[in-house]
C-alpha cells in the first residue's frame, strides 16, 4: 500500500482494506468515499486525547492494539474493533459523559482514502495491517481505567 511505483486509488486501497484486513469496504462512487458498515466490524470513537491516552495504555500493558483513525477537523479517534460490547443503557449514558461514542449498528465508518490527499480529513494513526481488531468490551475496559486514573 505504500510502494512509491504503485498508484494509489480509491479502487486498489479498498481491495487492501478487504483482501488483508477483512474489512467490509465499499465505495460510494460520487465522492470516492471509503466505507465500512459496523456490523462484522466494531467502532468505538472518542476525543483524540482520550484515545491517545488508551492507545498508551493499551500499549504500555501489552495489549494489541488494532487499527485506529483520526478524524483531523473534529479531533477524534476511532477504535475499529470487534463488535462485542453490550448493547447496555448505563454503559451508553457512561460513554456519553466522557464524550465517547459506540458507532451503532449499521452506521457507516469512512476510512481513509486517497482522494483524501488534497485536503485530508481522516488518517490512520495505527494502519490496519491484517485481520486483527481487538475486542471492543477490552478498550472500554481500558478507557474506564484511563478515566478513573484522571479523576483522581
Amino acid at each position: 500500500m505504500h510502494d512509491p511505483t504503485f498508484k494509489d486509488t480509491p479502487f486498489s486501497r479498498c481491495a487492501y482494506y478487504r483482501r488483508t484486513c477483512g474489512l467490509p469496504a465499499g465505495i460510494q462512487p460520487e465522492a470516492g468515499r471509503i466505507i465500512v458498515k459496523v456490523g462484522l466490524v466494531g467502532a468505538i470513537t472518542m476525543p483524540a486525547r482520550l484515545g491517545q491516552r488508551v492507545r498508551d495504555d493499551m500499549l504500555f500493558r501489552g495489549c494489541p492494539v488494532g487499527p485506529i483513525m483520526a478524524h483531523i477537523r473534529s479531533r477524534r479517534w476511532t477504535f475499529l474493533c470487534r463488535p462485542d460490547v453490550p448493547d447496555d443503557p448505563r454503559l451508553c449514558t457512561e460513554l456519553f459523559r466522557l464524550d465517547v461514542a459506540i458507532v451503532p449498528f449499521g452506521g457507516e465508518i469512512a476510512l481513509p482514502s486517497p482522494t483524501d490527499s488534497h485536503t485530508p480529513s481522516r488518517a490512520w494513526v495505527v494502519l490496519p495491517r491484517d485481520t486483527f481488531r481487538p475486542s471492543g468490551a477490552v478498550i472500554i475496559d481500558y478507557l474506564r481505567a484511563c478515566t478513573k486514573r484522571a479523576v483522581r
